[in-house]
Formats: structure tokens, sequence, C-alpha cells
């Protein structure tokens, strides 16, 4: 059911009785398709969308351009799979363009980042070479805009 995986997408925490009414389903047919969702791996985590900005956690987040050399009958795979193993990592994507892999990371500062890449992963065998870019604001995430500007009831900015 898309319509299920769509609204959980969306809002995770719904409970199996809210979603039964949105969706016009029995609660326990819910809770049977959220539980076989989960273990055949198409839920695969609950998150929760922070805006760090608001926060007094210092940290900045890089998106790093990688070439690779795909390897013989592996491809890109175990490159990545090396890649996403390093807990800086936060996501790694298969990408088209004049880059392969578009790995994004967390550091405290940007020092931190620029010796994850130095140190970690342009050292490994087969990435050929790497473009560093610096997240400056986040302006939406995952669907979610951050700080949008408020609008009042005629429609003006506030």
């Amino acid at each position: 059911m898309d319509t299920l995986l769509k609204v959980l997408e969306d809002d995770a925490t719904l409970t199996p009785e809210q979603l039964s009414v949105m969706l016009d389903k029995e609660v326990g047919e819910i809770r049977d398709m959220i539980k076989k969702y989960e273990s055949d791996g198409v839920i695969v985590g609950y998150k929760t969308l922070i805006d760090w900005d608001k926060t007094d956690r210092e940290y900045v987040t890089a998106m790093i351009e990688v070439k690779i050399t795909p390897q013989r009958d592996r491809g890109f795979d175990r490159i990545a799979e090396k890649i996403y193993h390093y807990p800086e990592v936060q996501s790694v994507y298969l990408m088209s363009g004049g880059f392969d892999l578009c790995v994004l990371i967390e550091g405290r500062t940007m020092k931190e980042v620029a010796y994850f890449v130095a140190q970690k992963l342009a050292p490994i065998e087969y990435v050929v070479s790497t473009a560093t870019h610096f997240v400056l604001r986040k302006y939406k995430d995952k669907g979610v805009i951050y700080g949008a500007p408020e609008i009042d009831e005629r429609g003006n900015y506030v």
C-alpha cells in the first residue's frame, strides 16, 4: 500500500489507530502492514528532522563528490560500502555526471571535514579525485522547509 508508506514518510509519529482512520483500514491490518514493511526492509528506519541551527550544537555539513575507478564485477559497490562505514558519513549516493559518488558528512569544524577527506577518503584505493562543498544554510531538507517566513492572512510576508 503506497499510500500508507507515503503517509508514514511524511509523519512517522502517527499511531496505527490514526493511520487506520486516515486510510479506512482496520488497526490490526495497519500494524501487520507496517511490521511486514519493516521485516522486508521497505521501511528501513525512522528519523526526526532537527533544525540544528536553532540549537547550540556546532557542526558543518559537507557534500563531497568522489570520482572512482569501478572495480571488476563489483562496480562502485565495494568502494561505497567502505565509505559508508565511516561514522562521519551520513549518506552515500551513486550519481550520474562528472563524479560517481556523492558523500554527505558532518563534522565539528571545516578542518575536521578536510582531515576526513585528506586522511580517510582520498587515500582509499580506486578513489581518483574528490571535490568538497560545504553547506552554508539549509532551506529545505526531505520536503521540510527550514525557517520559512511567516505569512499573514492577507498573504503578505511578516
